[in-house]
């Protein structure tokens, strides 16, 4: 297990992490340290606790926020297909009809 010492709010703090995933903690903290920097210009400082606290709330926000996005788009995406499906469907009838009235037409059959 490596170990990575970040820092939010000023502080350093050294926290375990997967081997290889030390980049990607930092980038996690680099992140939630923005979210603790907008907190404390909101409110000011109210301990630590607090703090990252209501950092965390904020990132749970956006995060069901983003999810219910992606719900949304999800669901329209779904409709598209179902579209698209239906239309491929009704070109393959116009197709086949077209193809079987140029039979006729021609006298092949």
């Amino acid at each position: 297990m490596a170990e990575v010492t970040v820092k939010v709010n000023g502080k350093p703090y050294t926290i375990g992490c997967a081997d290889g995933q030390e980049s990607r903690v930092q980038e996690l903290a680099r992140v939630f340290d923005e979210h603790v920097g907008m907190v404390v210009s909101d409110v000011g400082s109210i301990g630590e606790v607090r703090l990252f606290l209501m950092a965390a709330l904020l990132m749970i926000d956006e995060m069901q926020d983003l999810r219910s996005q992606v719900n949304d788009a999800t669901s329209v995406n779904a409709r598209i297909n179902a579209g698209v499906h239906e239309m491929e469907r009704k070109a393959a009838f116009a197709i086949s009809d077209a193809a079987a009235r140029l039979e006729r037409l021609l006298g092949v059959a």
